[in-house]
């Protein structure tokens, strides 16, 4: 029988254990490199000469514009100063402003019935609907505020009676259609044909198989258009609403045709006297800019509200815009300094 010092020693040897490189033995703690951190690569911003070059020609182009405005006499900036806040320039703009809030709200609550009757299957309710928005967009504006400051000449009396028959209450159109009326249905029309097509479009712009989810549930048709498909076509509703709400501010200009007091006809009475032409269109130049962007901003903010549904993340504000872009600039100018 064999021992077993003789078992042992037939047994192979034990493979060598696997060199570590160099590293000390357990129980004793690798101390790093000196210089290890030295040894890497430092990462420098990528430098672009062009987006650098056409920012400073930009900005100089810029500067040379403004320098022109400011410095140009003919602006005369001191009268535009003194008329800014005048109260015939300020009694004007709150009229543009009024004029313009009643043209979108009326437009609107007439368009929606339109588009309404547009996506119906009644042929004549469809057809009535197709035929008042190819009318009102095929006349210019001015032509139909002309249109309706004269219709006394068509209908010299209105009245209120049996349909073919007779009348019980009568009114000369002269009297009622007086020239701040007439503007309001002149520029009411016309916005509700854009505004039919405005929410016809959104309305098609949601799936169909919304609307058919809602029957399956057993819906009625008008809670599904109210509760369902209105608030999701207000995503492609309210920028366009928007856009018209700006055209609309600026297209109020043309009722100074009718001697309405608006904010241009109020200026151009000013001027018919001063004869001081040029500050006067910029007093009213800067109102508009400025209702402009208040009106820009609050759309902003609207489409921000109605994205919730169809963005996981919201767009940035302007804020947070440029906080974002500052906090660039700084670590782009602070990792050019350490370089």
């Amino acid at each position: 029988m064999a021992s077993p010092s003789d078992l042992t020693a037939s047994l192979p040897n034990p493979a060598p254990a696997p060199s570590t490189g160099g590293a000390k033995t357990s129980g004793q703690a690798s101390e790093p490199r000196s210089g290890a951190a030295e040894d890497l690569p430092r990462i420098v911003p990528r430098r672009r000469v062009g987006r650098l070059l056409s920012a400073t020609v930009a900005l100089l182009l810029f500067a040379m514009v403004v320098n022109s405005v400011v410095r140009n006499r003919a602006f005369q900036w001191d009268v535009v100063g003194d008329y800014f806040t005048s109260a015939a320039v300020l009694d004007g703009l709150l009229l543009t402003l009024w004029l313009t809030g009643l043209v979108m709200v009326l437009g609107f609550l007439l368009g929606i019935p339109l588009a309404v009757m547009r996506l119906s299957a009644n042929p004549v309710l469809s057809t009535l609907s197709w035929g008042f928005v190819w009318i009102f967009r095929s006349t210019p504006l001015l032509v139909q505020l002309l249109f309706w400051f004269n219709i006394g000449a068509l209908y010299p009396t209105l009245g209120l009676g049996i349909p073919f028959g007779p009348q019980f209450v009568t009114v000369k159109t002269v009297n009622l259609l007086g020239p701040a009326l007439t503007a309001v249905i002149g520029l009411t029309l016309h916005e509700a044909a854009y505004a039919a097509e405005v929410v016809r479009g959104g309305i098609l712009s949601v799936d169909a198989g919304q609307t058919e989810a809602a029957q399956a549930l057993g819906i009625g048709r008008a809670r599904t258009l109210r509760r369902i498909v209105v608030p999701q076509a207000m995503r492609s509703i309210v920028p366009t609403a928007g856009n018209m709400l700006i055209g609309t501010l600026k297209g109020t200009s043309i009722v100074s045709v009718l001697a309405v007091h608006d904010l241009l006809y109020s200026v151009q009475l000013v001027y018919n006297q001063t004869y001081q032409v040029i500050p006067l269109l910029v007093v009213a130049t800067l109102w508009y800019i400025a209702v402009t962007t208040v009106l820009s901003v609050g759309q902003f903010y609207v489409e921000r509200h109605y994205a919730r549904g169809a963005a996981r993340a919201l767009p940035p504000t302007p804020v947070q815009r440029l906080r974002a872009r500052l906090a660039a600039y700084r670590l782009s100018l602070r990792s050019l300094w350490n370089y």
